[in-house]
């Protein structure tokens, strides 16, 4: 193929011949340049971006500058410290929880049963320490976060340990009669002494406390347990008794009326019989006594001292 054109004063004719091998020089440098610019302009464009805009050039081809990497990192150790000051408040609140938890058993438990408070893990002891929560930041990111997590696992398990160590004895000390039996206003006239008796006014010991309300006034069971008996007596009059753990039996006489049966299982501060005057009584009021191992003790030795001092 050929193209012919004419030009100048002369009318000179010029051809230019076009075959298939120089077209496809052409198209081939052409192409080229094309590719070259492209990847030119590509890699001009992404240092601007990095520059000026390094969230849109991760958005185009996941590209990070030292001082954006530094940026990200610096914002992930700061949320860390954050992190460790938080747990650390917390460790220190765990910390004195656990006093006042070991302060309250201390109070609430009787004298002589403050031995068994840790029974079952016997030759365990010492402070509870935090977890040290030290700042490295010559460690990485990843192993900074590792360290955290790890952090986190010893809070986490030495909450879990201690609520359930707390739950175990506070549920022990429930199940023990540490209760007031009276479950309205009452005053208390006779405690666990030698006293003139009453009917004969010779001397005589007196084995419980003597509560006195209005007839018909609740009576409350002292602490979770079965009734082991539940019948008239002569002395006591209607008496209601109720075994419960270590070895400990509650009783509850001058009764007008019962209100549970022997078997039954009974909980801390349930009805179980309505204060009276029956059997040998000078007037309405409850007679609560408690035993261990059949022998008898004298009950404010495990009523709370405020509820018996302030009668």
């Amino acid at each position: 193929m050929q193209l012919m054109w004419m030009s100048g004063p002369t009318d000179s004719v010029r051809t230019v011949s076009i075959t298939a091998h120089k077209v496809l020089v052409w198209v081939s440098f052409a192409a080229a340049g094309c590719v070259l610019l492209g990847i030119l302009l590509h890699f001009i464009g992404f240092r601007i971006a990095i520059e000026v805009s390094p969230s849109f050039a991760r958005s185009l081809g996941g590209v990070t500058t030292e001082a954006e990497q530094q940026k990200v990192e610096a914002s992930y150790r700061e949320r860390l410290d954050k992190l460790r000051e938080s747990l650390n408040t917390t460790v220190q609140d765990i910390h004195q929880l656990e006093a006042l938890k070991n302060r309250f058993m201390d109070i609430a438990t009787p004298v002589n049963l403050r031995d068994k408070m840790s029974k079952k893990d016997d030759a365990k002891g010492g402070p509870w320490i935090a977890p040290r929560l030290q700042i490295n930041n010559s460690q990485s990111l990843s192993q900074e976060m590792k360290t955290a997590l790890e952090d986190f696992t010893q809070a986490e398990a030495a909450v879990k340990t201690l609520a359930q160590n707390w739950a175990s004895q506070l549920s022990w000390l429930n199940a023990l009669p540490t209760a007031i039996p009276m479950g309205k206003d009452y005053r208390i006239t006779s405690g666990f002494s030698i006293r003139n008796d009453p009917f004969t006014g010779q001397l005589a010991m007196h084995e419980g406390l003597d509560f006195v309300s209005e007839v018909g006034s609740p009576i409350v069971s002292t602490a979770a347990g079965t009734v082991i008996r539940s019948e008239y007596d002569h002395a006591y009059g209607n008496v209601v008794e109720v075994s419960h753990i270590e070895g400990f039996t509650t009783r509850y006489g001058h009764l007008s009326k019962r209100l549970v049966q022997v078997g039954q299982k009974v909980q801390r501060n349930e009805t179980i019989a309505l204060l009276g005057n029956t059997g040998r009584s000078t007037g309405p009021h409850l007679h609560y006594e408690v035993m261990r191992f059949d022998r008898v003790l004298n009950p404010t030795q495990m009523l709370p001292q405020t509820s018996v001092a302030s009668q």
